[in-house]
């Protein structure tokens, strides 16, 4: 939907600017968002739905300032949301242990603050995602995938190792690492707040 006061000359400006960004953010909001969703077509969704969230802000006269800071923004919005949708991570010692089954082990919205509970909380929340997010990144790519399609996919050890002909007990091991490293970080991270 776009302003009814926009002329020509500013649609092709606003078209103009859209496609700059398209053109210099895609490849690294694609990596970017590929390096957190491992199932490509949900890593297309999320990255179209980026680009459409920006063709909207634009058309609606709320342009971003920083506009791949914002894109970026965006995307992690968006890839939070698509693991919502899904299987909650739990970040239990329970849901840690592959052999647990524990419904009742708390999960990671659990865990952070309530969006509902004020500004602060909110700021918390972001702090807390953005922590987790990082430590995310510093493990190696082997042990970053196999947490993200156990925990945030609900993928089982068993389906993953078909599905790449590694071991179950090496894709057990490239977990236990990964929580590891998590929970030594986000401790760090509460040892700060």
């Amino acid at each position: 939907m776009r302003s009814p006061d926009l002329t020509m000359d500013e649609l092709d400006r606003q078209d103009r600017f859209i496609a700059e960004a398209v053109e210099r953010d895609e490849g690294k909001l694609r990596r970017f968002i590929r390096s957190r969703v491992l199932d490509t077509d949900d890593a297309e969704d999320v990255l179209q739905d980026v680009f459409y969230e920006l063709i909207q802000a634009y058309r609606m006269l709320k342009p971003a300032e920083q506009v791949t800071a914002w894109l970026f923004r965006v995307a992690r919005n968006r890839i939070t949301d698509l693991f919502r949708r899904r299987k909650p991570v739990s970040l239990s010692d329970a849901a840690f242990d592959s052999t647990a089954a524990d419904e009742d082990a708390p999960t990671i919205e659990d865990l952070l603050p309530s969006r509902e509970a004020g500004p602060d909380a909110v700021y918390a929340r972001s702090l807390l995602l953005e922590a987790l997010d990082d430590a995310l990144d510093e493990l190696p790519d082997e042990q970053r995938e196999v947490f993200l399609a156990h925990e945030f996919e609900g993928r089982s050890f068993k389906e993953l190792s078909q599905e790449t002909g590694i071991s179950v007990n090496t894709l057990l091991s490239r977990k236990r690492y990964a929580v590891l490293h998590l929970r030594e970080r986000l401790r760090e991270f509460s040892e700060r707040v």
